[in-house]
C-alpha cells in the first residue's frame, strides 16, 4: 500500500504543480493580450479617411470591394496571396449586409471600411500572442510560453503593423498556428498535430509566400520524431507527414482558389514578384549596404536590442541546455528556420523591415529560453534565494523595455493628425478652388476630390491636378512638352528638371505641393537623379515657401531618409505621422501677381 501512495506522489506533485503554473500564467496571459490589442488598436484610424500607405491602398481592402464590383471571387491580382483578401471579403459581406451595404459603404464612408480592415488585422495579430504562448508553453513551458508572447506583443514592427489592412501581421496568426502544430508533433506525433501543423502552414502561405518558411519546423519535427521511432513508427510519421503535406495544400487552396483556377495569372505574377524583391536598383533611395546587414539592423529596433541578443543566445544555449535530446531536437526545430530566412531573405535586392515578421515567433521563443536558462543557472549557485527573482524581473524589464517605449511613442504618433491631413486643410482655406496645382505623389488621387470616397463623376477634383505621373523628358533628359510617358511613383524623381519650374508658370500651375518622402529619395541617392537634385534647389529659390508642416517634435529632426523609419516613425522625433509637407508659391511668368 505504501509503495502504491510512494509511485502516485510524483504524479500528484506534477499535478499540482500544473495547477499552480495556470494560476499564475492565465492571469499573464490575459495581460498580455489585453495589453497586446490596445497597442494595436491605439491609433489605429491614422490618416483616414485617406489612405497614404500605397499597399495599403491599392491591395488587400480595394480588392476585396473589387469583388463585389465584379461578382467574382478572382482576384485577379497574385504578387500577394489573397487569404487576407477574402478573409476581409466575408468580413465587408457579413458586416454590411451584402452587395449593395459594401458597395454603399465603401462610396460614403471608406474611412469605416478600412477601420473595420484594420481591426480584423489587429485581432489577428493579437490571436498570433496567444497561439505564441500555447506553442512555447507546449515546447519549453509555460514561463517561455509567457514571456515570448510578451516580446512579440510590444516589440515595435509587429505592434507598428498591425494598424494598417496589411498580409503582414495577420499572417502570423496561420504561421504560428503551424508552429503550435509543429511543437504537438515533436512532443506528441498524434495525427492531430501534423494535421494542425499542415493547415496552419497552406493558410499561412495563402497570405504571405514567405511564410512558407515555417515547413522546416515542420520537417525538423517528423525527422527529430522518426529518429526516435523503431521502423513500425517511422513508417506511420512518413504517412502523417504526407497528411501534413495534404492539409496544406488543400488549406492553400481554399485559401488561394485561382491559384489553381487561375493558374497562368497565378504564375506570371508569382514570378514577376520574385523578380522584383531580386532588383534592388528600381527603387530610388533604398540601401545598398546589403540584406542581411540591412535585416540584423532591423532586428535592433523593429523586435529589440536584447530581444535580438537574446534570440542568439538562445540558438546557442539551446544546444547545450538539459534534457540534452530533447532540448536538441527543439533547436532543430527553432533555429535553422531561421538562419535559412534571414539567409534567404538577406540575398534579395529589396528589403524592409516588416519582409522580417514571419520569423518573430521564432526569434521570441529563442528570446525569453534564453532568459529562462540565465534564471535557472543563478538558481543553481550558493547565491540568496532573493537574486533569481531580481534577475527574473530584470531579465524581463529588458526584454520588453525598448518595444514597450517604442509602441507607445508609436500609439501617441498615430493618434495624431497627418501632416498631409494637416495640409489639405490649409489649401482648402488658402488656395482658390479651380486653381492648378502640382501634387507629389505622397497622397492618393482623392485628396484633391471634394470628399474621400473613391473617384466617381459626382466626386469632382477642387483644384486642378498637374498630372505627376507623366515624364516630359526626352530620350536626352530634355523637356519636351509634347512628349508624354505614363511613369509609376519609383521613377517619378527621374522625371524632375530644373526646367519644369518655367513650364509650371507658362500653365499657371501657380501651387507645389511637396513631400520629404518624395524629395527624400533623391536626396539619399544624389548622383542617380541630379536633376531632380537641380529641380528642388531651384524650386526652393524660385518658389516663396507658404506653408510647412512637419512630422517631428519642435526642436527634432529630420530623420534621414529611408524605407523604414520615413514610413513607420520608429524614431522619437516623430510627434505625429506624415512627411514634412511644403507648399510653394510661384510667381514668375503666368503667376504673377
Amino acid at each position: 500500500m505504501a509503495t502504491a501512495e510512494q509511485s502516485q506522489r510524483p504524479r500528484q506533485q506534477s499535478a499540482a504543480a500544473h495547477r499552480r503554473s495556470r494560476r499564475w500564467a492565465w492571469p499573464g496571459l490575459a495581460l498580455v493580450l489585453g495589453g497586446g490589442l490596445a497597442l494595436r488598436l491605439w491609433g489605429v484610424q491614422q490618416g483616414l479617411p485617406y489612405v497614404y500607405n500605397t499597399d495599403e491602398g491599392d491591395h488587400f481592402v480595394l480588392r476585396a470591394v473589387t469583388m463585389f464590383q465584379d461578382a467574382s471571387l478572382n482576384p485577379h491580382y497574385f504578387a500577394n496571396p489573397p487569404a487576407f483578401t477574402y478573409l476581409l471579403h466575408y468580413l465587408f459581406d457579413g458586416w454590411y449586409g451584402g452587395r449593395e451595404g459594401v458597395l454603399r459603404a465603401f462610396q460614403l464612408h471608406p474611412a469605416d471600411v478600412y477601420t473595420l480592415a484594420r481591426v480584423a488585422a489587429a485581432l489577428l495579430g493579437v490571436c498570433a500572442l496567444w497561439l505564441l504562448y500555447a506553442t512555447g508553453a507546449r515546447l519549453l513551458g509555460r514561463g517561455v510560453g509567457l514571456l515570448a508572447a510578451a516580446i512579440e506583443a510590444v516589440a515595435f514592427l509587429p505592434v507598428f503593423y498591425a494598424h494598417l489592412a496589411l498580409n503582414d501581421v495577420p499572417t502570423l496568426a496561420p504561421l504560428t498556428l503551424s508552429l503550435l502544430g509543429s511543437a504537438g508533433v515533436l512532443r506528441k506525433g498524434r495525427t492531430r498535430d501534423y494535421l494542425i501543423a499542415g493547415v496552419g502552414l497552406g493558410l499561412a502561405c495563402a497570405s504571405k509566400y514567405t511564410a512558407g518558411i515555417v515547413v522546416l519546423c515542420l520537417l525538423a519535427a517528423a525527422v527529430a520524431r522518426a529518429l526516435d521511432a523503431d521502423a513500425g513508427a517511422r513508417s506511420r510519421v512518413a504517412r502523417r507527414l504526407l497528411l501534413a503535406g495534404a492539409g496544406a495544400l488543400l488549406a492553400f487552396l481554399v485559401a488561394n482558389p485561382y491559384a489553381l483556377l487561375d493558374y497562368a495569372s497565378f504564375h506570371r505574377e508569382l514570378v514577376h514578384q520574385s523578380t522584383l524583391s531580386a532588383e534592388g536598383q528600381g527603387k530610388l533611395g533604398a540601401p545598398k549596404t546589403g540584406g542581411l546587414a540591412y535585416y540584423l539592423w532591423s532586428l535592433t529596433w523593429g523586435l529589440g536590442w536584447a530581444p535580438a541578443l537574446a534570440a542568439l543566445g538562445g540558438a546557442v544555449a539551446i544546444w547545450r541546455a538539459r534534457p540534452r535530446r530533447q532540448m536538441r531536437a527543439v533547436g532543430w526545430l527553432l533555429v535553422p528556420a531561421a538562419l535559412a530566412y534571414l539567409a534567404f531573405m538577406g540575398l534579395q535586392g529589396r528589403y524592409f523591415g516588416r519582409w522580417l515578421l514571419p520569423i518573430f515567433p521564432l526569434l521570441c521563443l529563442l528570446a525569453a529560453f534564453f532568459a529562462l536558462q540565465l534564471v535557472l543557472a543563478a538558481g543553481r549557485q550558493a547565491a540568496p534565494r532573493a537574486l533569481p527573482t531580481a534577475l527574473a524581473v530584470l531579465l524581463v524589464a529588458a526584454l520588453l523595455a525598448q518595444g514597450l517605449i517604442y509602441s507607445i511613442h508609436s500609439g501617441l504618433v498615430l493618434s495624431r493628425a497627418d501632416t498631409r491631413n494637416l495640409t489639405r486643410t490649409w489649401m482648402l482655406a488658402h488656395i482658390p478652388r479651380g486653381a492648378a496645382i502640382v501634387a507629389e505623389p505622397v497622397s492618393p488621387d482623392n485628396w484633391a476630390r471634394q470628399t474621400a470616397a473613391p473617384s466617381t463623376p459626382d466626386n469632382p477634383y477642387l483644384w486642378v491636378k498637374y498630372p505627376s505621373l507623366v515624364s516630359r523628358l526626352g530620350a536626352h533628359g530634355q523637356l519636351e512638352p509634347r512628349f508624354t510617358h505614363v511613369v509609376g511613383i519609383e521613377d517619378y524623381e527621374r522625371t524632375l528638371v530644373p526646367a519644369l519650374i518655367g513650364y509650371y508658370e507658362s500653365r499657371r500651375y501657380c501651387w507645389v505641393i511637396s513631400g520629404s518622402t518624395q524629395s527624400g529619395r533623391a536626396f539619399a541617392d544624389p548622383s542617380a537623379v541630379p536633376q531632380a537634385i537641380a529641380y528642388y534647389r531651384a524650386l526652393a529659390r524660385q518658389g516663396e515657401v507658404v506653408y510647412r508642416s512637419s512630422p517631428y517634435a519642435s526642436g527634432r529632426g529630420p530623420v534621414a531618409f529611408g524605407f523604414d523609419w520615413s514610413f513607420d516613425y520608429y524614431p522619437l522625433a516623430y510627434q505625429r505621422p506624415g512627411p514634412v509637407m511644403t507648399i510653394y508659391r510661384l510667381h514668375g511668368g503666368r503667376c504673377a501677381g
